[in-house]
């Protein structure tokens, strides 16, 4: 018996796919992190009794644009990474990608060099890197610099490639009708992420695009071609595939409980709808005020603004995008806390900073001794007070 092996009882435990009660999350530093029945606890192990509660797995995710007060457009460094990651591992996150908006070839160049020093160097939580641009609609550009916006080339596709092979994850997100489908295809069979998003495209493009390669679509509802009667776009084409992944901004404010409702009802496999913060500079900070390429975007309440009114990202923790979903929307605990956990994580390679709790969960980002255990989980109070938890509301 390891002297080391420590047991937390006294909680639900969420492995990023179901809930157990009466179980123990048993931690040591030969066996990892497991999951036991109280009642099978390791003879001798120590024991700590939590008050209830429930333990998770790292929360994942797949758009964070900023963090502690700074933005990834603004200086896309490892610098700039290591804020970041500080101020989302706060707040429970313990794997994203780094997210950058449409900027300029040099912007991208750089964001990609910063990325791969700091998953080099080691950098808690960074996972790969979100390309949300340039190769985007200018009639869906949102918040984005229409005059960076531009179609794909054959020299911005081999900058994608080569970057795929130097970062462990790399996602991009475009709109169809910038790019090629061979663009499409060759990104997806280089293992690129390719994500529908500011598009204004038709539901027949839209599933062109899906055929060749492309597995899923960026914050749903929002920067995208609507559901009509006669034109599906992409919201109706993303609800048609059972094979199409889904990013999701529950804030409450980026897209109306009752949608979020109408789309689980209507999506085959809705188990693959995952919520994304689409976090600015302003996450796990109380600043009001920041710039995007520039431009001034204020936060009144959670919503964040350019001067004209647009929605600027978004001051969202996934903790309190967890509580929307449940307390809101109506989703269950179990299944909104995977949407924030293992659904997101499946979408990575090698990716284990957080999304499950299992038996191979032995790494420097997890568990080396006992004492290390609040990096391996996060202890949270039942779902409808997570949102208080983290102090973003």
């Amino acid at each position: 018996m390891d002297a080391r092996t420590k047991a937390y009882i006294g909680a639900q435990i969420h492995d990023g796919i179901a809930v157990y009660r009466d179980h123990a999350i048993v931690a040591s530093a030969t066996k990892g992190v497991r999951i036991l029945p109280e009642a099978a606890l390791p003879a001798g192990c120590q024991v700590e009794c939590l008050d209830g509660g429930m333990i998770l797995p790292g929360f994942v995710d797949l758009q964070v644009n900023g963090g502690g007060g700074v933005m990834f457009n603004d200086a896309p460094s490892v610098t700039t990474l290591r804020v970041m990651a500080k101020a989302h591992a706060a707040l429970g996150t313990t794997a994203f990608l780094p997210t950058l908006i449409t900027d300029t070839p040099e912007a991208t160049r750089a964001a990609i060099d910063a990325v791969e020093a700091a998953v080099a160097d080691g950098v808690d939580g960074i996972v790969g890197l979100h390309l949300e641009g340039p190769h985007l609609s200018v009639v869906r550009k949102g918040a984005h610099d229409a005059h960076l916006i531009r179609p794909m080339t054959d020299a911005d596709l081999a900058l994608l490639l080569d970057a795929a092979r130097r970062v462990p994850n790399l996602m991009v997100t475009i709109a169809p009708e910038t790019t090629r489908l061979d663009q499409i295809s060759a990104m997806a069979e280089a293992g690129i992420l390719v994500s529908l998003g500011h598009t204004d495209a038709d539901y027949a493009t839209c599933t062109a695009a899906f055929d060749a390669g492309a597995r899923c679509v960026t914050h749903l509802f929002n920067a995208m071609s609507q559901l009509g009667n006669r034109e599906p776009g992409l919201v109706g084409a993303t609800l048609d595939r059972a094979d199409v992944y889904a990013g999701l901004i529950a804030d409450g404010i980026h897209v109306h409980p009752a949608s979020i409702r109408a789309a689980l009802a209507a999506k085959p496999n809705a188990d693959r709808v995952f919520l994304v913060t689409d976090a600015m500079a302003t996450a796990g900070t109380d600043s009001d005020h920041f710039l995007l390429n520039g431009r001034d975007v204020f936060r009144q309440d959670n919503r964040l603004t350019l001067v004209g009114g647009t929605l600027a990202g978004a001051h969202l923790s996934l903790s309190c995008a967890i509580s929307n979903m449940v307390n809101v929307v109506g989703d269950s605990a179990a299944q909104a806390i995977a949407r924030a956990t293992s659904t997101p994580a499946s979408l990575l390679r090698g990716c284990d900073a957080g999304g499950r709790i299992h038996a191979t969960t032995r790494s420097a980002n997890y568990l080396s001794d006992i004492t290390s255990a609040d990096r391996v989980i996060r202890r949270l109070s039942f779902v409808n007070d997570l949102a208080s938890e983290t102090g973003v509301a």
